[in-house]
C-alpha cells in the first residue's frame, strides 16, 4: 500500500482537496491490465484523458473497453488539449471534451514546436485567459518561464504546471535553478508536469516545495510499470514530507555531527 498524505496537508486546486499529489497520465500502457494496476497501486488524484485518443484496431488499449475500465477506476478525469497548436483549436477541443467527460477540469495544452513539444508561450496566456472565462479550471501546461507564470497566475490560473524537461524524456529537472527560483516567486500551487524520469526526480521537485507531479511515460513505459507506479507514490509522499520538515542547510565545509566534550584533548581540533 502506498502511504497517504496527511489530510490536513492536502493538495488543493480550485478549492477542491485532494489527497493524492500524484497525477496520472492513461497512455501507452501495454495493456488495460497493467493500466489498472498501476493506477490502483498510484491512487493518483486525476487521471489525464485526451479527446484525441486514437487507437488502431488491434490496440487492445483502445475502443470502448479503455473508456469502461476509466469509468470503473472512480477517479476524476482531467482531460488535455493534446496535439493543439492554434488557440481556437485548443478551445474547440476544449469545449468537446467537458461534453464528453462532463468536467470543467481542463490540462491545457498548446503546443509551439513539434521537436520538443514546447508550450506556445506566446499564445498560452490568451487561451488560458478564453478557458477561464468559459468557466473551466485550467491547469496550463507551461515551461520554467517566470514571467510566462507570472501572466497565467494574473488572467486567473490558480495552479500552474510547469516542465522538468520535453515531455517523454526522463531527464529530470533540467534548469535547476529556474525551477527552484519559480517556486519561491510563485505563490498559487504548481505541479511539475514532463520530463520526470526516476522516483527520485519526482521527490526532488517536491523538496523544492512543489506542489504535485503530473506522471505518464516514466510509469507507462517502465519496465514493471505497477512497481514504478507504486515507487513514485511513495516518493512524491517523502519529497513533501522532507519539504515540511525542513531539510537542513548545505554547507560547503564539514562539521562534526557528534559532541566533542569528554574527548582528550589531544582528539580535540
Amino acid at each position: 500500500m502506498t502511504p497517504d498524505i496527511d489530510a490536513s496537508d492536502s493538495l488543493i486546486l480550485y478549492g477542491a482537496p485532494f489527497s493524492s499529489r500524484l497525477l496520472l497520465g492513461t497512455a501507452r500502457y501495454a495493456s488495460p491490465k497493467i493500466l489498472e494496476r498501476s493506477v490502483r497501486a498510484a491512487r493518483p488524484a486525476m487521471l489525464t484523458v485526451s479527446l484525441r485518443r486514437q487507437a488502431a484496431v488491434h490496440n487492445e488499449v483502445g475502443g470502448q473497453a479503455f473508456w469502461d475500465l476509466l469509468t470503473e477506476l472512480d477517479i476524476p478525469f482531467l482531460p488535455n488539449t493534446a496535439g493543439c497548436h492554434s488557440v481556437d483549436e485548443v478551445i474547440a477541443t476544449a469545449m468537446m471534451a467537458r461534453e464528453v467527460f462532463g468536467t470543467e477540469w481542463l490540462k491545457l495544452e498548446l503546443i509551439g514546436d513539434d521537436y520538443t513539444l514546447q508550450p506556445d508561450t506566446l499564445g498560452l496566456v490568451g487561451a488560458a485567459d478564453r478557458l477561464l472565462r468559459e468557466g473551466f479550471k485550467v491547469l496550463p501546461y507551461c515551461t520554467e518561464d517566470l514571467v510566462l507564470c507570472r501572466r497565467l497566475v494574473d488572467v486567473g490560473c490558480e495552479a500552474i504546471m510547469p516542465w522538468a524537461a520535453p515531455i517523454g524524456t526522463g531527464k529530470g529537472a533540467v534548469n535547476p535553478y529556474a525551477l527552484r527560483l519559480l517556486r519561491e516567486r510563485i505563490e498559487v500551487p504548481m505541479l511539475i508536469d514532463a520530463g520526470i524520469g526516476l522516483p527520485s526526480h519526482a521527490c526532488q521537485v517536491m523538496e523544492w516545495g512543489y506542489d504535485g507531479v503530473l506522471l505518464n511515460t516514466a510509469v507507462a513505459q517502465a519496465g514493471d510499470p505497477v512497481a514504478l507506479a507504486e515507487a513514485f507514490a511513495r516518493a512524491i509522499s517523502a519529497g513533501r514530507l522532507a519539504y515540511l520538515g525542513g531539510p537542513m542547510a548545505e554547507r560547503d565545509s564539514a562539521e562534526a555531527s557528534t559532541p566533542v566534550i569528554g574527548t582528550p584533548f589531544w582528539h580535540q581540533p
